[in-house]
């Protein structure tokens, strides 16, 4: 008998736990839909290099009007050290805190690094958690870096090839600095090295903490007695490992390595968000998670 009376108590709590869940997820959906947009990238506190979340700013307004967009660095270096110079910027968590204060229901999160590394990763699982708060968004998506399937490396190696300065000539190299990690995701380096290589075998892709780097490099250039490369930023900005890492003056910069071994430098310092069409394939991604709201 105590156990019957056990079971249907049991129920009876299942059904009012089922009930008050429904009413709960009933009473969240009754809020007005409200989506938001947030562009989360790496930072930079390089005033020269603003123009590129600028142009991504830009496009991104002009592709969804009606939508508000905000903004996160997740380098807390840089956030600092804007601070001191009196320039706010929100981590990912304290802008979607804001946004969550402000109800926005929907959000977008886009990332704006380059490849699916260690922040990426990062960045979709802290956006996540703030699905589960109570109160929380009813919905937050986080679309994927430049590079995330073969499509956008295609698109991604058409684009910057159409970009190259028309006086290079095709005996000369063209050598992009993309920044590098020791996550599995630094194969998207190599892969994108072979997708150039595939339209101009003296295109190169090196890294600055990944593989390959600048000595990979050179010896590739050597080996094809290369004596003169272009140095191009494959990253969003043209900061401080373009100025200094790439273009500097110091004996360690790629243009420095290179000279040493007797091959003539040319660095670019423009990023690859200045350039609409790359632009064009995070927005690409943006609009892949809006069109689930």
């Amino acid at each position: 008998m105590q156990s019957k009376k056990t079971v249907v108590l049991l129920v009876l709590v299942f059904i009012l736990a089922s009930f008050a869940s429904a009413f709960a997820g009933e009473h969240r959906d009754a809020r007005p839909q409200k989506k938001g947009i947030l562009l989360v990238g790496f930072g930079s506190s390089v005033p020269q290099a603003q123009v590129s979340f600028e142009n991504i700013d830009k496009k991104v307004k002009e592709a969804f009007p009606e939508i508000p967009v905000r903004w996160a660095y997740t380098s807390a270096i840089i956030r600092h050290k804007m601070a001191k110079e009196g320039k706010q910027m929100d981590s990912v968590e304290v802008a979607l805190a804001k946004m969550m204060d402000e109800g926005f229901t929907h959000v977008a999160v886009q990332s704006l690094h380059t490849i699916r590394g260690e922040e990426y990763h990062d960045l979709r699982r802290n956006a996540h958690a703030f699905s589960d708060m109570a109160g929380g968004f009813q919905r937050i998506l986080v679309g994927y870096p430049l590079l995330a399937k073969h499509e956008d490396l295609v698109r991604v190696s058409e684009a910057m090839i159409s970009h190259i300065p028309p006086e290079r000539k095709k005996y000369e190299a063209v050598v992009f600095m993309g920044h590098g990690t020791p996550h599995p995701a630094n194969a998207f380096y190599e892969a994108m090295m072979y997708e150039f290589q595939l339209k101009d075998p003296n295109i190169f892709v090196g890294t600055v903490e990944g593989y390959p780097d600048i000595e990979d490099i050179k010896v590739m250039l050597l080996s094809k007695g290369i004596k003169k490369t272009y140095l191009i930023p494959f990253m969003s900005v043209a900061g401080d490992h373009a100025r200094n890492d790439m273009a500097g003056d110091e004996p360690d910069s790629w243009k420095s390595i290179l000279t040493k071994a007797g091959i003539t430098s040319v660095p670019i310092l423009k990023g690859t968000a200045e350039y609409d069409d790359i632009v064009g394939i995070w927005i690409d991604h943006l609009k892949g998670v809006m069109s689930h709201f």
